[in-house]
């Protein structure tokens, strides 16, 4: 069975910063491309950053500068560095991979449960 398991959220004040880990688990091969997206309630979940295997990464505009995606093949995990935090960063943020399972010869997409992110003062 595959898990994502998100960690990292909280409250913080404008300008400060929280670091996100997703950790993936179960009988998986190493993780493709890893992804970072959040969500508020009424609104469609946005890309927030990816990551590919090879280290390739990309950004939404409204964080470029801000956050920093990265990741560690060793441990199947992806962070999402996020630093300037603005009250507009609320939201549920949510881990998204493309996971090859050993029973299978396909990648498919696996989500996790999410972590809130509260910017206020």
């Amino acid at each position: 069975q595959v898990q994502l398991v998100e960690s990292g959220g909280g409250l913080v004040q404008p300008g400060g910063s929280l670091r996100l880990s997703c950790a993936a688990s179960g009988s998986i091969y190493r993780p493709n491309t890893m992804r970072w997206y959040r969500q508020v309630p009424g609104k469609q979940r946005e890309l927030v950053a990816a990551i590919t295997n090879g280290g390739s990464t990309n950004y939404a505009d409204s964080v470029k500068g801000r956050f920093t995606i990265s990741r560690d093949n060793a441990k199947n995990t992806v962070y999402l560095q996020m630093n300037s935090l603005k009250p507009e960063d609320t939201a549920v943020y949510y881990c998204n991979a493309d996971i090859r399972t050993t029973l299978t010869t396909r990648y498919q997409d696996y989500w996790g449960l999410g972590t809130q992110v509260t910017v206020s003062s």
